[in-house]
């Protein structure tokens, strides 16, 4: 599994919430400059441009996959066929592990099986054009 990227990324999340965290956090970004801004002495209003924006992506991943393995496996399969100019640089990785839920089919129960998500942060400015949206 650590030499193969797509064994530790399993699939991409795709729900609301990732859709939108895939478009980056204006107001998050806003505060940012505003903040750096106000250090330099500049009081007028910011402009938030698309370089700006962090973007979050989230994926199915493999239970037994840590941090590292995941910024690698994510760095590997989104970097392969790009220049090392336009290389995708992961940030951060922070992950959840998600219990599965009780399920009943007529008189018997059973358990979904366990996930881990993890969310993916890209360096200021970057974006994955095929991610699944």
């Amino acid at each position: 599994m650590k030499n193969f990227p797509y064994g530790v990324i399993l699939r991409p999340h795709i729900t609301e919430k990732s859709v939108a965290l895939s478009y980056g956090d204006e107001l998050a970004a806003g505060k940012r400059l505003r903040n750096v801004a106000r250090k330099a002495g500049d009081k007028g209003p910011v402009q938030v441009s698309d370089e700006d924006l962090v973007r979050k992506y989230t994926f199915i991943v493999a239970r037994e996959a840590n941090k590292i393995e995941i910024k690698e496996a994510v760095e590997a399969i989104y970097n392969e066929g790009r220049k090392k100019d336009q290389a995708i640089k992961v940030a951060s990785v922070r992950t959840i592990k998600v219990v599965g839920k009780k399920r009943r089919r007529g008189k018997s129960t059973g358990y979904e099986p366990d996930l881990k998500k993890a969310i993916v942060t890209l360096g200021q400015g970057q974006m994955l054009e095929d991610y699944g949206v």
